[in-house]
């Protein structure tokens, strides 16, 4: 059963493969600004990607001051959120600046 399966595999790989190619062509023939793309996806990521380093550690360290005196956490809670708020507008200016590129098509 085993030499059946991996005749099946072989050969839908070999059928698949000239379709493959062809897509291929029309790829790299379709947009010439390919750059604009990478660069878009790039600023999404790199956006998502300090984002989400910067809340983590703003919520560690209001985690840990909260633990060492849990009478503050009112007065830890409220610059966290603000904090938090600014941290998340880098990614929203990630997103302004992906859309922006993806206009330029």
């Amino acid at each position: 059963m085993r030499v059946f399966w991996t005749f099946v595999l072989v050969l839908a790989a070999l059928l698949a493969a000239p379709d493959l190619a062809l897509a291929a062509e029309e790829a790299a023939a379709g947009s010439p600004n390919w750059g604009i793309a990478i660069g878009a996806g790039l600023a999404i990521g790199l956006a998502g990607l300090g984002c989400g380093i910067g809340q983590g550690l703003a919520a560690a360290g209001a985690v840990q001051g909260i633990a060492r005196n849990p009478g503050a956490a009112g007065q830890i809670q409220t610059p966290m959120i603000i904090g938090l708020a600014l941290i998340e507008s880098i990614a929203l200016y990630g997103f302004v600046i992906a859309f922006q590129l993806q206009g330029k098509f």
